[in-house]
């Protein structure tokens, strides 16, 4: 295994010029005559933030990314950069002028050209050693410097991970946009590259705007998310924001593993197979929908509030996932439980619900 897949060589640390703030405003976007890809997408990564895009395929978080690059135009809206309009219906700066760097998904090194040579690539409005000094710079904040020589085929993923975050970091961008950057990598090596590249973006200052369709990922890496679904924006915040508070149950479906039930408001509360939840501030007769996490249930052989029987079981090394078959419940009701919480030979077993994994949203009268 390689040096670069274990462990961070040493690295110089390098600011960049500054960071900036990068705001779309009313963004709007359509391929042709088609469905509109981004509807009105309105929102900001500050100075020295890192910012997720999170969201299903075709939730338009790509398209938004290359929006920012000047890759793609948007049909209607504005892009600024540090309140300064960089693309709107009478400006449009291309990528080169607009201090935005760019990590694509495939890396897109050149085969042929040394790990000095792929850095250096955009410096061209430098001389030769003056790029060549702002390349090895960059390949030694990644702690890569040592492979300048070298060519792209000799380094493992994670290696040509860190070559391509230094290419985007050699002109010092104000803004660096990475789309799912580690999406290519072994999964053993992702924790790894992942918190070096975190570390990395750090030091240098720059403003991030990460694309990712991992919510964990975006957990890890992230001061804000921003979760899209077919186009717009469903909500914004910090990761605990979003995983206690979700404004609906796609946010909340997209951040845990859940079982959803449906019922109605009776005396502020909703009777569902798993125990009565209490509810505050809905009308009476409301339809609601209740949402429990897997990790929601304490299992016991001999106590609790809700019988069960054990469907399947399926151990998972620190966890037991669990299959259960409830009174009332027309589809199994799934659990996370800790490995050893019940004996080998359990079979009927009692369920208690930790009401901090219960959700409760009401269900919109148009599906009703």
């Amino acid at each position: 295994m390689k040096n670069g897949d274990v462990q961070t060589a040493s690295r110089v640390t390098a600011g960049v010029t500054f960071a900036a703030r990068l705001a779309f405003e009313d963004i709007r976007h359509a391929f042709g005559a088609g469905v509109e890809t981004l509807r009105g997408i309105t929102l900001a990564a500050e100075p020295g933030e890192v910012l997720c895009l999170l969201g299903p395929s075709g939730s338009g978080k790509t398209t938004l990314l290359r929006v920012a690059a000047g890759i793609e135009s948007q049909s209607s809206g504005r892009v600024l950069l540090n309140d300064r309009e960089i693309a709107g219906p009478s400006v449009f700066l291309p990528p080169e002028k607009r201090s935005i760097g760019l990590v694509f998904q495939d890396f897109a090194l050149f085969p042929h050209l040394t790990i000095l040579d792929n850095v250096r690539f955009g410096l061209t409005a430098l001389s030769g050693d003056e790029a060549s000094r702002e390349a090895m710079i960059a390949l030694s904040r990644v702690g890569l410097d040592h492979y300048a020589a070298s060519y792209p085929h000799v380094l493992s993923g994670g290696e040509q991970q860190r070559v391509a975050l230094a290419r985007a970091l050699a002109p010092r961008p104000a803004v660096l946009l990475m789309d799912e950057p580690f999406s290519g990598l072994d999964s053993r090596l992702k924790d790894t590259v992942r918190a070096e590249t975190l570390a990395i973006l750090r030091e240098s200052r720059a403003t991030a705007i990460v694309v990712t369709h991992d919510a964990e990922e975006a957990m890890r890496m992230a001061d804000r998310i921003a979760l899209l679904k077919d186009g717009e924006l469903v909500q914004v915040g910090r990761a605990e924001d979003l995983y206690l508070a979700p404004t609906n149950l796609f946010v909340a479906a997209f951040f845990s593993e859940l079982n959803v039930f449906h019922g109605r408001v009776k005396a502020q509360a909703v009777d569902t197979p798993v125990g009565k939840i209490p509810v505050s501030g809905s009308q009476e007769g409301a339809r609601a929908t209740v949402a429990v996490r897997l990790t929601g249930f304490e299992v016991s052989e001999s106590e609790g509030q809700i019988e069960a029987r054990i469907l399947s079981r399926r151990y998972l090394g620190v966890v037991e996932l669990l299959e259960l078959a409830v009174s009332g419940a027309e589809t199994p009701v799934r659990a996370r439980v800790r490995a050893g919480a019940l004996s080998a030979k359990a079979r009927d077993i009692w369920l208690s619900l930790r009401q901090s994994d219960v959700l409760m949203f009401e269900t919109p009268r148009e599906s009703a």
